[in-house]
């Protein structure tokens, strides 16, 4: 009776040593996870201020301060088409306290530009989309032709003389500008810039004849008669612009060409924090005020899962691998 209860009292002490030695190796990542973020975070924009990922990532930074009552500071980082702000936050600890404030521009350089100093599928993890929008596609006004027809005739009576300019190599408006010479078999220059402020003010000068860019950014220069617009590039038309048609009803068929933002975060976050991050976007996207005011500047919320995301990132890296190939597209 008595060795009996000595086993039991050793075997209770045993279990009892067990259950302290996992509280104490759990339990303090448990409370890390739950405290988060329990200090600044970072959301690098690797643009130049005043496009669609920064203007975004700004609000988005705005709204996630709120959520989490925490400061989430914007730092762009610009150059090299994204590469130098991507590889910073590659290269950052996978904490959750840096984050990238990413666009189909970098889907688009994982083929354009194959020797990157990172991979984007290797080296990142998604957590969650933002929104999407058309692009538009608009002339300087000193260009006379006011239809698409007109543009893709001009420039096959004077090819290499029209050029068109984008924020930067891999951009969205970059690749926009590459689908349409392809599909409309028309030579045109590229004229990239830093950012694309610095090639909307360009567009402005009659530096340039025309660029795709943003309905969200490029708005109220069209309502103002600053630019002409000849077509939107969704496959159906733009509630903003219902009055101008797509580029697959001006003759261009299968023309697809969206800007979309999202954030990412470095290979290794723990997941709790990534379905923190996501829960709280996700909540902020389906606000009926933003989804409202989102609407009037032409942007569409886009809600997923990080394995969600994930795969529409792997799928948007295989689709704009294929236009890379096409187009024969190189980076500038």
């Amino acid at each position: 009776m008595g060795i009996s209860l000595a086993k039991c009292c050793l075997n209770w002490h045993a279990r009892a040593w067990l259950i302290l030695v996992w509280m104490v190796g759990v339990l303090p990542f448990q409370a890390a996870a739950q405290s988060y973020p329990n200090r600044p975070v970072k959301i690098v924009v690797p643009f130049a201020a005043g496009g669609p990922a920064d203007n975004f990532g700004r609000f988005m930074a705005q709204r996630l301060q709120e959520a989490f009552k925490q400061p989430f500071i914007v730092e762009n980082k610009p150059g090299a088409g994204s590469v130098i702000g991507t590889d910073f936050v590659a290269k950052s600890a996978a904490d959750g306290y840096t984050l990238l404030m990413m666009s189909n521009a970098q889907t688009v350089n994982e083929s354009l530009i194959p020797n990157k100093p990172y991979g984007l599928l290797k080296d990142f993890v998604g957590v969650a989309p933002i929104n999407y929008s058309d692009l538009i596609l608009v002339l300087n006004p000193a260009l006379k032709t006011r239809t698409v027809a007109e543009l893709i005739a001009y420039a096959r009576a004077n090819p290499g003389k029209l050029n068109y300019a984008s924020s930067g190599s891999g951009t969205p408006y970059h690749m926009a500008g590459e689908l349409f010479k392809n599909m409309a078999q028309v030579d045109m220059t590229h004229v990239p810039y830093k950012g694309s402020s610095g090639a909307r003010t360009d567009i402005l000068g009659g530096q340039v004849d025309l660029m795709f860019d943003a309905v969200t950014t490029m708005t109220d220069l069209v309502r103002g008669g600053k630019v002409i617009a000849l077509a939107t590039t969704g496959l159906s038309r733009s509630a903003i612009f219902t009055e101008l048609p797509t580029l697959d009803e001006a003759g261009l068929k299968g023309f697809e060409a969206t800007v979309w933002v999202g954030l990412m975060a470095p290979r290794g976050v723990p997941a709790n924090v990534i379905e923190s991050l996501n829960d709280a976007v996700r909540k902020i996207v389906t606000d009926p005020e933003v989804k409202a005011l989102w609407a009037q500047r032409g942007a569409q919320p886009l809600v997923m899962s990080p394995a969600d995301f994930d795969r529409y990132i792997q799928a948007d890296v295989a689709k704009w691998s294929k236009i890379v190939s096409i187009s024969g597209a190189k980076p500038d």
